[in-house]
């Protein structure tokens, strides 16, 4: 089995910068280890002796030579590589074994890792940031290890239920997690909106000022935000080895109409164009987006810049609904490694990497939403307008599971049907069901493919 480093404290060898203003936990604190020191002083106690017996653990080496000299490479985004180099140094000084490892941070963004890594596994990163959504490909090509079993438990008490649940294909937990900010909301003008609680009254004081409301209904993530706010249903199951063994999805009834319906009523407003990157945003009072833009958003909207969670609407039975969506995260994976000790380390990396420290010294720097949940409640990331309405949305949302790659087409194949007016208004109940009913028949004929 595979054992976590003893190390010594992380409270004596985090930077002054990176600890101020947040709690100074360890990785004792963390349900790791005490030092090697401690852990040989305490030898005779019977508790140890008797853990240690039970599980058949053997400590890893502290000895620096047997670490110097190897190779480690680490891929993050671009904007993330000066404050990953710096924590891989402070790494090195809290695990002073590793000081002769050789570590490389190179720009790969979590978009494009999986990809890379995917066209060449043994080519690409030991260490890797990722998108939730690519864990189930990832895990199919065996680019991913299981998380160290000496660090499962702490994971998951460190982190969110929705992070965990990302983290996890079948049964083992495969990366460790490191955002809960991959998700979409409203941002608004306050000067022209009013009531951002209401879809009817945002297209309503939009179109009133000439301005305009984005929202991407012909994409995969951002359209299930009308169909799982009706209480439709479209997850898939995969079992341990990432292949897809079920689709669950329900699209094709009454309450799959309602939400289609909604997609069309919105779609036919002067107000409404199909998008939701606020650079390429016009005239905008209003946009569905995530905290990636949120400066993009500010300098638009300027002191009326407002954040809310998604609104509500009436649907054409009369019922009101919340709209919904997807909830993502950005995953730090480990590669399988022959080399027991590279292995080691790369563990160790991405442990520290997904702290409690590096999360909130992370949001502070780049600002990520943690998904630690005591770096959640600090004070910093509570005043963040953003991170605040998209912490009210997740509480709304479904985690983003797996999803085969065919589905993010079939997704825009249906909006573009509203957008291009081939399913409007005047589309029957039936004709409308019968739409939903091959876009079901479809989205089941991805498993086992």
């Amino acid at each position: 089995m595979k054992k976590k480093v003893l190390t010594v404290l992380l409270a004596t060898t985090m930077t002054a910068g990176m600890l101020a203003g947040c709690g100074k936990s360890t990785p004792a604190e963390n349900g790791g280890s005490d030092n090697a020191q401690n852990t040989e002083n305490n030898a005779d106690d019977k508790d140890s002796a008797s853990d240690d017996k039970t599980e058949e653990k053997s400590e890893v080496s502290t000895d620096p030579a047997t670490y110097n000299g190897k190779e480690v490479k680490v891929w993050v985004a671009d904007n993330a590589v000066d404050f990953t180099t710096k924590q891989v140094d402070s790494f090195k000084t809290a695990y002073p074994q590793y000081a002769g490892v050789n570590f490389t941070v190179e720009p790969v963004g979590e978009g494009d890792a999986a990809s890379n890594m995917l066209t060449d596994v043994q080519a690409g990163a030991d260490v890797f940031t990722f998108a939730q959504d690519q864990i189930a490909r990832l895990v199919t090509a065996g680019a991913l290890e299981a998380v160290n079993p000496d660090y499962e438990a702490d994971v998951k008490s460190a982190n969110d239920e929705g992070a965990i649940k990302a983290s996890t294909v079948g049964s083992t937990i495969y990366a460790y997690p490191i955002t809960s900010d991959n998700g979409y909301f409203l941002y608004y003008d306050k000067s022209v909106v009013k009531d951002p609680s209401d879809i009817d009254k945002i297209v309503a004081d939009c179109e009133a000022a000439g301005k305009n409301f984005y929202y991407e209904i012909n994409s995969g993530w951002y359209q299930p935000s009308f169909f799982f706010g009706t209480g439709c249903t479209l997850t898939y199951d995969t079992d341990d080895q990432g292949n897809f063994t079920a689709c669950n999805v329900d699209y094709a009834s009454e309450k799959g109409v309602v939400a289609l319906k909604e997609m069309i009523k919105l779609s036919k407003s002067k107000a409404f164009q199909n998008g939701s990157s606020a650079d390429k945003a016009t005239d905008a009072a209003a946009i569905v987006d995530g905290t990636w833009d949120a400066e993009a958003v500010k300098k638009m909207f300027g002191d009326n810049y407002a954040c809310a969670k998604l609104p509500s609407f009436t649907g054409a039975d009369g019922k009101t609904y919340q709209l919904s969506g997807f909830s993502g995260y950005k995953l730090l994976g480990v590669k399988p490694q022959e080399d027991a000790d590279k292995l080691q380390i790369c563990d160790d990396l991405a442990f520290y990497l997904s702290s409690e420290e590096v999360q909130l010294a992370r949001y502070e720097a780049i600002k990520w939403g943690p998904s630690n949940l005591k770096a959640q409640e600090s004070d910093a990331v509570k005043s963040n307008e953003a991170l605040s309405a998209l912490s009210e949305q997740l509480l709304l949302d479904i985690p983003q599971g797996q999803y085969p790659g065919d589905y993010w087409s079939l997704a825009t194949g249906l909006g573009d049907d509203v957008i291009t007016g081939k399913l409007t208004d005047k589309t029957s109940d039936e004709d409308l069901l019968k739409a939903l009913q091959k876009f079901q028949d479809t989205c089941n004929s991805y498993v086992n493919k």
